[in-house]
């Protein structure tokens, strides 16, 4: 936990952590570029840039799962949703 200390001794969280990273003259060049056609400031655009690429990784674990679940029903014989209603209904 990051700690900010008030005059006086009071201790209160932090809202934001500065990160420092390094990039490549050329890509640092279009990182600036980008932040001003998009009218953002750097922090913004790297949040937005990671908001994107954390629902990118989302995307392919689902995809990931539907797959393994696909290859998982077809081994045991479900291959229509017909199946997958009589598995279902089954047990009721």
């Amino acid at each position: 936990m990051i700690l900010s200390y008030k005059p006086g001794g009071e201790t209160v969280k932090r809202r934001r952590v500065a990160v420092t990273i390094s990039l490549p003259p050329e890509i640092a060049k279009d990182y600036e570029k980008i932040a001003d056609r998009e009218a953002k400031n750097k922090s913004q655009l790297f949040r937005d840039m990671f908001s994107l690429y954390q629902q990118k990784i989302l995307e392919r674990e689902f995809f990931d799962l539907q797959r393994y679940g696909a290859k998982m029903a077809r081994e045991k014989g479900i291959l229509s949703e017909k199946d997958v209603e009589k598995i279902v209904f089954e047990g009721r």
